[in-house]
């Protein structure tokens, strides 16, 4: 008995695929049908004019619409730029803000040798130390007090 051949059962067979071209239509590919068509239309029997109209009318709207896109495309990266520089930008004004609002130690140094008033309590500065980002008094009489809570400098 003779066995058949694997290779040639149907189920093994490669089929071959066709390829075509791009999967979509740009409006130079509908130009060249509609001209294609003009050229290869029956003399006796010419494009009626609606129809032309009508498939210039398509043209000019392909046309347009991806006039369009392309505008929306670059709309979309311009903002994409805008908005990350004005992030970038906020966060600096950011850090500034919050290094003008914080008090250095330098604006209190000003008060060394003056005499402070806080919570009906009053003392001379004789030194100013930072910890942290708090700002504190030490006084003549060996108190420390937060500057923050100081009410009144005078000489």
């Amino acid at each position: 008995m003779a066995t058949i051949d694997p290779s040639l059962l149907l189920s093994q067979r490669q089929v071959a695929q066709r390829e075509t071209g791009k999967s979509s239509l740009g409006k130079d590919d509908f130009l060249k049908i509609l001209i294609a068509q003009l050229q290869h239309q029956d003399p006796l029997n010419p494009m009626e004019d609606r129809e032309f109209i009508s498939q210039m009318a398509n043209f000019s709207s392909l046309e347009q619409m991806v006039n369009m896109s392309n505008m929306m495309s670059k709309f979309i990266e311009t903002q994409t730029g805008t908005s990350e520089k004005l992030a970038g930008t906020l966060d600096a004004l950011q850090k500034l803000i919050q290094q003008q609002s914080t008090p250095s130690l330098a604006q209190y140094s000003e008060w060394i040798g003056k005499t402070v008033t806080w919570n009906e309590q009053s003392g001379v500065v004789k030194a100013v130390v930072q910890k942290g980002t708090d700002v504190w008094l030490e006084l003549d009489q060996g108190e420390i007090v937060l500057a923050s809570r100081v009410t009144k400098v005078s000489q």
